[in-house]
């Protein structure tokens, strides 16, 4: 065998590895705390609901409904993480031959509305969706992500028993189910688009500049690193079929852990990076600190992850199978958008989440959803409050792997 067929098969064996095969999980999660902790420092920390939510004013707007124009689909930093991160999982999708726009049944277009709208409600009361309200909250060392961790275990046991009745007792709408696949050479058309795309919005935002220290409105500075970062992001997820929501699922339906455990991991990878950064002074301390430790951040969890389960997908999960052409989870997201943009303008017109007293005041119970606590901020400092998170995400890992074994924790059908 001649050196340069051993040099082709070389490019061909990292293009399947890189482009067709499945992510291991915990590499996935490792590369998912990498890319985050990048965010924060080049921007702010990533998020899903903040980009839906821009696009569900919009459609507010678009009928009506708002009489202020949101800020623009590109301007809005959420939207435009949201934005790169989609296109990220198209670009995988199509270069791993995963692509196809999937119709499902009747049913299954009906749960996606009642998704979105308890996923929209869910994530307003938790200040932030399974990113922002657990994991981001969590890794900024907020205590308002360990109240939505508990509450999102529950919501996705009682997820998995509504699941598990409906399958004995609806049988209406399982009809109309359909699947449109395309080529191999459409697939790497659209794949050489996806790369155009990114590429032109990148290099959109390049002249703009980009400095430290900025306001996290002035979006044009920063754009192009989040888009690609977030690029990177949805394009990892969409390889590993990482989802946070099956972390939460599967230990109670099947018993597979793997995706508890890569979550577990990334997370503390994520809280550690983080902490550096914050312990510095790069970023403000207050990233992702709500005020909802208490009630809001568990009964969010409780309602966000009941609709995580009907739609199939959480926040991030949802957008990278958008990315793949699943129509349930187009039919999620504007539900979602709207429904978190209605209940977060009127939690905002009542100050529900008592900001205004709390960041003049310093006040931590000025929420009425709960509290604010930087854990930092308590008696267990950085490394008391980065051993806590350790602590806690060792325990699921334990906890998820024996039930692994022993099945105790199985739901029953």
């Amino acid at each position: 065998m001649s050196e340069g067929s051993d040099f082709g098969n070389a490019v061909k064996g990292l293009y399947k590895k890189l482009c067709r095969e499945e992510w291991d999980a915990m590499m996935v999660g490792t590369f998912i705390a990498f890319l985050s902790v990048i965010m924060l420092a080049w921007a702010r920390p990533w998020g899903a609901v903040g980009g839906i939510r821009n696009w569900g004013e919009w459609i507010l707007y678009g009928v009506g409904m708002l009489e202020d124009a949101p800020k623009g689909l590109l301007r809005d930093s959420g939207s435009v993480i949201c934005i790169g991160f989609v296109g990220g999982a198209f670009l995988s999708a199509n270069l791993g031959g995963d692509f196809a726009i999937r119709i499902p049944p009747f049913l299954e277009m009906l749960k996606a509305v009642f998704a979105g709208i308890l996923m929209g409600i869910g994530a307003t009361l938790a200040g932030g969706c399974n990113v922002g309200g657990f994991y981001n909250a969590i890794g900024n060392l907020s205590a308002s992500g360990f109240a939505m961790m508990a509450g999102l275990i529950i919501g996705a046991v009682i997820g998995l028993k509504y699941l598990y009745w409906e399958m004995s007792n609806i049988s209406w709408g399982s009809g109309g189910a359909k699947t449109i696949e395309f080529p191999a050479a459409l697939q790497a058309i659209f794949a050489l688009a996806a790369i155009a795309g990114l590429v032109w919005l990148t290099s959109s935002y390049g002249d703009e500049g980009m400095h430290v220290g900025m306001d996290l409105d002035d979006v044009s500075a920063t754009s192009s690193g989040m888009v690609l970062i977030a690029a990177g992001l949805g394009y990892a997820m969409q390889r590993g079929r990482w989802c946070m929501i099956q972390g939460f699922r599967e230990p109670h339906m099947t018993g597979d852990c793997k995706m508890a455990k890569s979550v577990a991991l990334s997370i503390f990878l994520l809280a550690v990076g983080i902490a550096v950064i914050k312990f510095t002074g790069l970023r403000n301390p207050m990233h992702y600190v709500r005020g909802t430790f208490g009630w809001g951040s568990f009964v969010g969890g409780i309602v966000f992850a009941f609709g995580a389960m009907l739609a199939g997908g959480c926040g991030t999960g949802t957008l990278w199978r958008v990315g793949e052409g699943q129509i349930k989870l187009w039919i999620v997201v504007p539900f979602f958008g709207i429904t978190n943009a209605l209940v977060s303008n009127y939690f905002d017109s009542m100050d529900f989440e008592g900001k205004e007293a709390w960041m003049e005041e310093g006040v931590t119970n000025a929420s009425k959803l709960g509290s604010y606590v930087y854990l930092p901020d308590t008696f267990l400092g950085y490394g008391g409050s980065l051993v806590l998170v350790g602590l806690v995400m060792a325990l699921w890992y334990v906890v998820v792997t024996w039930n692994e074994e022993s099945n105790k924790l199985i739901v029953e059908m």
